[in-house]
């Protein structure tokens, strides 16, 4: 951000929001460190942290002391105070959290969809049903700061209709609207495509952490990738970039939910890998590979199979992206093990520029990359003007309190 021409109120927004996003991203830190990040005098930082501790923001800690000169003071957010739903919707459940500032996970619910009940209004009732009960776990006294959902599907921005979510049989679905209606919350609802946000919080607190340039796929029943160049999340026009797992791989392949053939979807996503494996639709992928290791002929041919085309796929995003980390998500992560080496092979065929120096990561988050990811894009709005947002939250309740 240019400060250039800004006025002193901006400038000072500017520097809080520099410190809590730091805070919020790296935890627990001293004064010292905070003056070295921002590049702010003592007094100066001394003064805003004392901005935030007064609206409960932060809290300071004892002393530090770090080598020579005077201990620094301790700084940390309060994970208590501002929070968010976190929401990952998936094709078979809804994993619900509240997090709080700093990312520490406060409560956490998951719910299974029971099979055929896909349809738009019965899964934002189940999901919101969900959330209603977490929300009874919040902390006393904290605010709620924001919504974020992770949906696999193309998500338009910056309202959130969800355009097109083949594996949930979804067409132009309004899913921001239903869930603000539905939870009836004054809060800023950021929907966002799963894959995306899997990546956003891949690069902030998982295996990709300061990384620039980051694909992260995301396979389940489809596949998704969201891509970070230069440290900014591809979106495309209309917030549609990173759909990778409608690259067309294999043009005689098989039919894929998005009316196209030979999708990298149909070739690496769990139904292929069970359609290859022999198995049934409700065999988990982590059998399948146990299995193969386990001497099975059938599941390590068609683990081998699918190994060989997702090392086609992603030897040709590295080409085309030249990305510093590429991270395994969802039932990838449980692939990636058993197929790395045809994996490396293929991205070895890459171009030597890009491929030399690429890192094949699995997720340091797990299975709650996407989960995550969405807390962070709803924390967006308190971390850009955090006493703006408190102040607006403030205001809202005086607001209901009166209606």
């Amino acid at each position: 951000m240019s400060l250039a021409g800004a006025t002193q109120d901006e400038v000072r927004r500017h520097n809080l929001a520099a410190l809590v996003r730091f805070l919020h991203e790296h935890g627990s830190t001293s004064r010292s460190e905070l003056v070295s990040h921002t590049g702010l005098n003592r007094s100066t930082v001394g003064g805003l942290i004392s901005d935030l501790v007064a609206v409960g923001l932060v809290r300071e800690t004892e002393p530090v002391a770090s080598g020579v000169g005077r201990p620094s003071y301790g700084v940390e957010p309060v994970s208590e105070r501002a929070f968010v739903l976190a929401i990952d919707l998936r094709v078979d459940r809804a994993i619900v959290a509240i997090v709080g500032l700093g990312g520490a996970v406060l409560a956490r619910r998951e719910h299974r969809f029971r099979k055929g009940q896909q349809r738009e209004e019965r899964i934002v009732a189940q999901t919101v049903e969900v959330c209603r009960e977490v929300l009874g776990s919040a902390p006393e006294g904290g605010l709620l700061v924001g919504v974020g959902v992770g949906v696999p599907g193309l998500v338009r921005q910056p309202d959130g209709l969800v355009r097109f979510a083949p594996n949930l049989g979804w067409v132009d679905v309004p899913l921001g609207d239903h869930v603000a209606e539905s939870l009836g919350v004054d809060v800023p609802i950021v929907v966002g495509n799963d894959s995306d946000l899997g990546a956003v919080a891949e690069r902030v607190r998982g295996s990709a952490m300061g990384a620039a340039n980051v694909i992260y796929l995301s396979g389940q029943v489809g596949v998704g990738g969201g891509i970070l160049l230069d440290g900014r999340l591809l979106m495309g026009a209309q917030g549609y970039g990173g759909e990778v797992g409608h690259m067309r791989v294999n043009p005689k392949g098989r039919a894929c939910r998005c009316g196209s053939v030979g999708c990298w979807e149909t070739e690496i996503g769990e139904p292929a890998l069970r359609e290859a494996a022999g198995v049934g639709d409700s065999v988990p992928v982590a059998e399948i590979v146990a299995r193969a290791s386990g001497g099975d002929k059938a599941a390590r041919r068609g683990l081998r199979g699918v190994g060989r085309w997702l090392g086609i796929g992603v030897a040709n995003l590295v080409n085309i992206f030249n990305p510093d980390v590429v991270v395994f998500g969802g039932s990838l992560r449980e692939i990636l093990p058993a197929t790395r080496d045809l994996v490396e092979d293929a991205v070895g065929g890459a171009l030597t520029a890009p491929g030399e120096h690429v890192l094949l990561a699995l997720p340091a988050l797990g299975d709650d990359s996407t989960l995550l990811g969405a807390a962070e894009a709803a924390f967006t709005a308190l971390l850009d003007d955090p006493l703006g947002a408190v102040s607006g939250h403030a205001a809202r309740s005086r607001t209901a309190a009166g209606a």
